[in-house]
């Protein structure tokens, strides 16, 4: 993952344009949805877009030790119990993939558990059991980092070489708004008051202890003069297995020159990564949602990103992505079906003479 990463298609995106600009529609009346089929013709490659049949979501799963320090509303075991419920399909990003034809994978990276009787593809990536509580220590050593990121990247062209014509990825751990924050804070110079929302819905104590143990992980982080210039030394200070892999898996999809719809805070906190690393990335992304924490709308500004839909969805595993898939249907849908006005017109009449 070096160099600047090339864009999706400047060829495809004209004649999208051009195209969209000669829909019997007026000018400008499809709005994003104009925009995001444009965005697709050129990750494309071709115009009009081809209808996205193959969506392909996976949730990358981690436990987080700041979960042991009060930042969460729910207990770390919690993690395992939705991993088991993905697997049976009975999670609620399961029943929104169902409706919309999206295939979900879930694999555990930092699972804090064993998870006996799961399916062995599900832990086949399983760098380590929870990742290090951020404010006492890093999430990773260099060595887990670089097997977490090539896990991801791994992940990305396994689904590629099954068919994905469009990404998605999902997260599920307790107690990883905490590290997102950070990892979102870091990125953009801002302090924890900034970036931490209230994740599976902490009250007002528990949000005051989380917001201090952002601080104090970004202030374990700028304590070694320079560490917080390099993108990876941040992960390996600040995210966790599960993390780390997303951003692996985001940076290579964009390398390989597939499309990624993000999800919500933890997907997007990735993604900002995943530019640092590999340059260039950003424009392979487009925004599923809007999350309400406030974190994720700073990193969707920084990567100049406009979310589909705004739902005030907080539930994670991807949902919010997977239930924006029909909005990026619906565009491909237009930009290919639309009659363009100059076919409705009559011909103009030839000249005299």
């Amino acid at each position: 993952m070096s160099g600047l990463i090339s864009p999706p298609s400047p060829d495809a995106r004209a004649a999208a344009d051009e195209r969209l600009a000669g829909l019997a529609t007026p000018a400008g009346a499809l709005g994003r949805l104009g925009d995001l089929g444009v965005w697709l013709a050129a990750a494309q490659e071709q115009c009009p877009p081809a209808p996205l049949d193959e969506v392909r979501l996976v949730i990358f799963a981690g436990d987080h030790g700041v979960a042991a320090h009060g930042v969460s509303a729910y207990p770390p075991a919690i993690t395992a119990a939705m991993v088991r419920t993905f697997v049976l399909g009975k999670a609620g990003v399961s029943a929104l993939a169902a409706a919309h034809g999206v295939h979900v994978r879930v694999l555990d990276l930092g699972v804090d558990d064993d998870l006996d009787g799961v399916p062995a593809e599900v832990t086949a990536h399983k760098v380590r059991r929870s990742s290090g509580a951020i404010h006492l220590e890093d999430a990773l050593s260099a060595a887990e980092l670089e097997q977490a990121l090539a896990a991801g990247r791994a992940v990305a062209r396994e689904e590629i070489a099954a068919g994905a014509q469009l990404l998605l990825s999902g997260d599920m751990g307790i107690g990883n708004t905490t590290p997102a924050a950070a990892l979102i804070a870091s990125a953009l110079g801002l302090p924890a008051d900034e970036v931490t929302g209230r994740g599976t819905g902490v009250d007002d104590a528990a949000w005051e202890v989380k917001r201090g143990v952002v601080q104090q992980a970004l202030d374990r982080l700028h304590a070694t003069p320079g560490r917080a210039d390099d993108p990876r030394e941040v992960l390996a200070a600040l995210s966790s297995a599960d993390l780390a892999a997303t951003v692996g898996y985001l940076a290579e999809a964009a390398t390989v020159g597939v499309p990624v719809l993000l999800d919500g805070l933890m997907s997007v906190a990735c993604a900002l990564y995943a530019d640092l690393i590999a340059p260039g990335a950003a424009a392979w992304f487009a925004a599923g949602h809007r999350s309400t924490e406030p974190a994720q709308s700073l990193a969707l500004e920084k990567l100049g990103l406009e979310p589909a839909l705004d739902l005030g969805l907080r539930l994670g595993e991807g949902s919010g992505a997977v239930a924006a898939v029909p909005v990026l249907r619906s565009a491909v849908a237009l930009l290919r079906d639309v009659a363009l006005l100059a076919d409705l017109l009559p011909p103009d009449p030839a000249p005299e003479g």
